[in-house]
């Protein structure tokens, strides 16, 4: 197993930070729901930190350091959660084990969709609409190239 000690501080900081900015990356892609798209993330890594492997439970328990100057142009966020997401897995892939690499891929791809399906979108009251909106189908999509491209 993988141990934090392996990393460097600049490291781990990429390591914590690639999965929070996937899930901004999908609360910003459509307006509406974002305090139970909130509430689906701090259940996935809740969930993360009790099912997840050493590596993978050591970093969904450490917070994540996002400088908020970095998300005020949300045109910028979809390409800085991209290049977040291939730093961390390059990091990941010198240093970790293929397993504990799959663990944080699946990770970050259980935690958008999680945060994707947390508010259904239209309808009225509840009633009808999408349990994911095109544009947050097309930040899944983008999410999921990255992940496993």
């Amino acid at each position: 197993m993988t141990e934090k000690a392996a990393f460097n501080a600049e490291e781990w900081s990429k390591l914590v930070e690639a999965p929070a900015l996937v899930a901004l990356r999908v609360i910003a892609a459509d307006r509406g729901g974002t305090i139970r798209e909130s509430l689906s993330l701090g259940r996935a890594y809740a969930e993360a930190r009790g099912d997840g492997s050493g590596l993978l439970q050591e970093i969904v328990s450490s917070a994540p350091q996002i400088d908020p100057s970095e998300l005020r142009d949300p045109g910028a966020l979809p390409r800085r959660a991209e290049s977040a997401v291939h730093e961390a897995l390059a990091l990941l892939e010198q240093k970790a084990t293929p397993e504990e690499v799959e663990a944080y891929r699946d990770f970050l791809l259980k935690l958008a969709d999680t945060v994707a399906r947390a508010h259904k979108e239209g309808g009225f009251l509840g009633i009808g609409g999408k349990e994911v909106s095109e544009s947050e189908q097309a930040a899944l999509d983008d999410i999921s190239g990255s992940v496993r491209g």
